[in-house]
């Protein structure tokens, strides 16, 4: 990791804002510690997660927020999934058989797998979830997943065809998508409370208990197909605050947690959590940063996008705010990505070139410091959702760096879903700080391509561009790996020269876990791909031994 003495330094009111906080943290620490017992753990076979938001709807369909998804991830499963290593393997479905042109996959399903309720999962169901994703009455943004599909075929009650009109390199993974029960759900409105709050599906836990803003309870499901989870219950519970969540965590309350990077390097360097807990880091598959409602004027100008990247300090960011523990982004892949563009660069903190862009555009600093266009004051809102302490510092950050150089940016603070649902997905903002988590697979066409803009979908800041369009096509068209790799350096080089979001960092992946859940492994993937097979000795005394 390479030492912040390397990069910008930082102001004096920075280094202010910057050690009160750290310097509160550590009095927090030494207070904490010295209240060392071990955690209260009531239900030891179960696992109790802190979400920082509830859930909106359990259908995978549905689910595009990371609480619906966590949930129904572990609800449903979809024909295939990804092994640790990246790999892409058989869920529901056994094997697969694609032709040599690649326009037909014939899908072996799994026989003898149940349902919550009972009935066997059969080729209707998953005709009849290809059927529900791709109607235009149901609200998601994942109908592009399927591609070119031609038709879907049942060739038996547990075999199905799939004929492509042209070859889409995606196509097992975008069968991934969690399988819905035809039995159950045919002719019934997706969109219904009554059905997105009561799913069934084949997977490893089963709905319990949903209280709204508290918490969610799975139970493990005795039939299912690789064989009852070991872990009882998974319980998720809705605990915006991170500092709430660490106090928790350390009396038992919850058993895993997201730590925050003042968390990671000084709540949690203790011997007691050493001693009752087990840390991971590794980089998150995906980035944080600023986006601009491409819709509004102010930000419809190339110059003005790459000249507020120009002005934003992301050393000081990744320093201050990660202490550390990320990388700075430059696109829309991350590092890990095999489709990175390394040859891209970060634009750079370079007041000079952003006064010059700003000039080219029409902007110059008024009597009073601020950057007027006429009288037109550059001046616009981010929105950031509530309880992320992280993109609140971020915030705070850019926005006196970009006052410095004479634009205002404002902060507003909102609830998550109503964040996403009653501005972002209306495009009633001007700009927001967010995140991506990212599929394994680079094809990026529900969040760049100028098609996919309507309500819901992943293109709300409304980005348009015909070369990106075209190879965004192009890229799910092509087989060849290296073909595919050139396809998406161009397309990161493309938006990373037009900025319609300021790529900030890559964050690192800094979780923690109760010592007493053995068989944790981690791996490319992260550590929850083989959490049916976590389990917890009943003797006490191994809770806390070393090894799996």
């Amino acid at each position: 990791m390479r030492d912040p003495k390397d990069h910008q330094t930082f102001s004096i009111d920075s280094l202010i804002r910057f050690l009160y906080p750290i310097a509160f943290l550590i009095l927090s620490m030494l207070l904490l510690s010295s209240c060392s017992r071990e955690p209260e753990i009531k239900y030891p076979n179960s696992i109790t997660v802190a979400l920082g938001a509830d859930a909106k709807r359990l259908l995978p369909m549905l689910a595009t927020d990371s609480a619906s998804g966590d949930i129904s991830s572990r609800i449903f499963n979809g024909l295939t999934k990804y092994d640790k290593d990246l790999n892409i393997e058989g869920d529901l479905a056994e094997s697969w058989d694609i032709s040599k042109d690649g326009l037909t996959i014939v899908f072996h399903l799994r026989k003898g797998v149940l349902w919550h309720d009972g009935k066997e999962f059969t080729a209707d169901d998953a005709i009849f979830t290809y059927n529900i994703v791709t109607d235009p009455k149901t609200p998601t943004p994942y109908s592009s997943n399927y591609g070119p599909v031609k038709k879907v075929e049942k060739l038996d009650s547990h075999t199905i065809r799939i004929t492509y009109s042209e070859p889409f390199a995606p196509a097992l993974e975008s069968w991934g998508m969690g399988i819905i029960p035809k039995h159950l759900l045919e002719g019934r409105d997706m969109k219904s409370a009554d059905v997105y709050r009561s799913p069934v599906g084949t997977g490893p836990y089963i709905l319990k208990e949903w209280i709204t803003g508290q918490k969610i309870v799975l139970e493990a499901f005795g039939s299912y197909y690789e064989g009852r989870p070991n872990i009882d219950r998974y319980i998720a519970r809705i605990i915006p605050d991170p500092t709430t969540n660490f106090l928790e965590l350390k009396f038992g309350g919850i058993d895993f947690m997201g730590l925050t990077p003042p968390q990671y390097k000084l709540q949690s360097d203790t011997k007691f959590f050493k001693k009752y807990f087990q840390k991971f880091r590794y980089p998150s598959f995906g980035y944080t940063y600023l986006g601009y409602n491409m819709l509004n004027p102010l930000f419809a100008d190339k110059r003005v996008r790459q000249a507020i990247s120009h002005l934003i300090k992301k050393d000081e960011i990744i320093y201050g705010v990660l202490l550390g523990y990320g990388t700075a982004a430059t696109g829309p892949f991350p590092p890990e990505s095999w489709a990175y563009n390394k040859s891209v660069k970060d634009p750079g903190y370079n007041p000079g070139k952003a006064f010059e862009l700003l000039k080219d555009a029409g902007w110059a600093k008024g009597p009073d410091g601020l950057l007027r266009k006429g009288s037109e004051k550059f001046s616009f809102t981010v929105l950031i959702n509530q309880g992320n302490e992280s993109r609140m510092k971020v915030a705070q950050i850019i926005k006196e760096q970009l006052m410095a150089a004479g634009i205002e940016m404002n902060i507003k603070v909102l609830e998550w879903q109503a964040m996403l649902h009653d501005f972002i997905d209306k495009k009633r903002f001007e700009a927001v700080i967010m995140g991506w988590a990212l599929s394994r697979d680079p094809d990026l066409y529900d969040m760049w391509h100028s098609s996919k803009t309507k309500e819901g979908e992943f293109n709300f800041i409304s980005y348009k561009n015909a070369e990106v369009d075209r190879l965004l096509i192009e890229g799910r068209q092509t087989f060849d790996h290296e073909k595919r790799k050139k396809i998406y350096n161009r397309i990161h080089e493309i938006i990373a020269d037009e900025q319609p979001y300021t790529f900030l960092f890559v964050p690192d992946a800094l979780p923690v876990l109760h010592k007493r859940f053995k068989g944790v492994e981690k791996a490319p993937i992260g550590i929850w791909y083989d959490f049916i097979h976590w389990s917890v000795p009943k003797n006490r005394n191994e809770w806390y031994t070393q090894g799996p």
